[in-house]
């Protein structure tokens, strides 16, 4: 199927999926409205009028927004949304609806779904539109909320997905996992449509505003300058500046100088577009940090990551032994290729591993040699990976010996690094943790299961019974190297 066709199928899948839900059209409607109500010189301000009033919050922002400070001259105390339109203006309301219906269209959606990573992507969009919100507070409220909104709808494609398409989204998320890169890169490659082309198909269905559509693309500081208007170049660099700061925030990261590094470039970067000194706008990062709204957007962040790290952890020893009954479906003859296939795979995914290696030994010359994997650059790295079965002091022979799988939590541990064998350094140096697990036959270890973790920040203990159900798996594997008996190099 050409690329044209996958991607018109699976936005209409969307579309599809969201009218089945019931939701779509509530949120449509509320868009066409607003949107039809603010067009060119054809105001509508009765039909504006009545979207603000219902919605109860919604009222609530507007009428505190026109008694703001900065619109104390029109009066004050303004109880009315009617004149708080006027004092407003049609087009300022009418990007504050839109950013307030996206946000509360999608936050109805979640309690269904009930997904941790729409969660975590809804949180991090709002803090966006937050950082967003600060950066323009002192300009032009009309311009300020078309940033805002831009930046809440650059993450339209993605919400989307993960709100809607949630087989298609584990697909990508699981493959980004699995070759150590993000989602925004991997979507392209697995749905024949990025994240950006679904947001700008949604926001053209809608009929969002041409400066908002155009405002919601990234920045790129390459582009023709004469190719897009000042305007919104502007949009794009807050938005992009926003939603990168955003991502920086909340990062699982336990280094804050590098978080902090991250965020001055992201400064730099975007200071000339923005026309904002670079040390303001990490000011703006550091004040958000002590702003409840944000604080409560990043402790909430943090709350669903160790919900998500949980949820991982009960489902590890599952997912294992799920795997464990598929290998003791299988008959002892099975291709041994196949089966370590498989148990390769369910001890990566169990665990989410950054990478998993099996090494099978070769009787002709008394080595262990890598001869399959799943991670990235597995092609040039398996031949960099073998050792010698003759004793040496290291884990790795430690292992074999072992009747047992054995777990190294902290790979650069100066206690441990006179246990690691060079070879290992060399090949794998970002490494943070690993396990070794061993498979044997009457005749002694003919395999070594391994598995690692490359970034700190996920690394976590392997619990007791997590580590008995993998042992169990190495030993079913044992039965399939006794079939094969001395054509093992050969069938592999």
């Amino acid at each position: 199927m050409s690329e044209p066709k996958t991607k018109d199928a699976l936005i209409e899948k969307l579309w599809a999926r969201m009218s089945e839900r019931g939701e779509f059209p509530m949120l449509s409607n509320a868009l066409r409205t607003t949107i039809s109500a603010m067009k060119s010189d054809d105001y509508d301000f009765t039909a504006l009028v009545q979207v603000v009033l219902s919605d109860f919050t919604l009222t609530q922002k507007v009428i505190r927004l026109a008694n703001s400070a900065m619109y104390m001259a029109f009066g004050g105390n303004i109880t009315t949304v009617s004149r708080a339109l006027m004092v407003l203006g049609m087009e300022a309301v009418g990007h504050l609806v839109l950013g307030l219906k996206l946000v509360d269209h999608f936050h109805q959606a979640r309690s269904e779904v009930q997904q941790i990573d729409a969660k975590l992507e809804l949180n991090r969009s709002m803090l966006a539109g937050c950082i967003a919100r600060k950066l323009t507070e002192s300009g032009d409220v009309r311009k300020g909320e078309q940033a805002v909104v831009c930046t809440l709808m650059s993450q339209l494609g993605k919400l989307l997905c993960l709100f809607y398409l949630e087989n298609e989204w584990q697909q990508v998320h699981e493959r980004a996992e699995l070759e150590g890169c993000s989602a925004d890169e991997m979507c392209s490659e697995i749905l024949g449509v990025s994240f950006e082309e679904l947001g700008q198909a949604a926001a053209k269905r809608w009929g969002l505003p041409a400066v908002i559509r155009a405002g919601m693309k990234p920045f790129d500081s390459l582009e023709d300058d004469d190719a897009i208007s000042d305007e919104v170049r502007w949009l794009r660099a807050v938005t992009s500046f926003s939603t990168e700061v955003s991502t920086l925030m909340t990062a699982a990261d336990d280094d804050p100088q590098a978080q902090e590094d991250q965020i001055q470039q992201a400064a730099l970067k975007y200071s000339d577009v923005l026309n904002v000194d670079p040390e303001m706008l990490l000011g703006i990062a550091d004040s958000l940090a002590e702003e409840n709204i944000s604080k409560h957007y990043m402790k909430e962040i943090d709350g669903l990551r160790a919900q998500a790290a949980e949820v991982k952890i009960q489902d590890a020893e599952r997912h294992i032994r799920d795997g464990l009954g598929d290998l003791r479906s299988l008959p002892s003859e099975n291709l041994l290729a196949q089966v370590l296939t498989m148990a390769s795979e369910t001890v990566l995914a169990s665990l989410h591993f950054s990478r998993t290696i099996v090494f099978v030994r070769d009787p002709r010359n008394g080595t262990f040699t890598a001869r399959m994997g799943f991670g990235p650059n597995m092609g040039p790295l398996l031949p960099q990976l073998h050792f010698d079965e003759a004793f040496a002091p290291d884990v790795f022979h430690l292992a074999i010996a072992n009747t047992v799988g054995i777990f190294i939590e902290s790979a650069h541990d100066p206690k441990f690094r006179s246990h690691i064998p060079a070879w290992f350094r060399r090949a794998l140096p970002d490494a943070q943790a690993f396990v070794l697990l061993p498979v044997k036959t009457d005749t002694g270890a003919v395999a070594l299961l391994y598995g690692d973790w490359d970034d700190v920040a996920v690394v976590r203990k392997i619990l007791p019974h997590e580590m008995s159900a993998l042992n169990e798996l190495a030993r079913e594997l044992g039965r399939f190297f006794k079939s094969a008996n001395v054509n093992v190099m050969e069938l592999l």
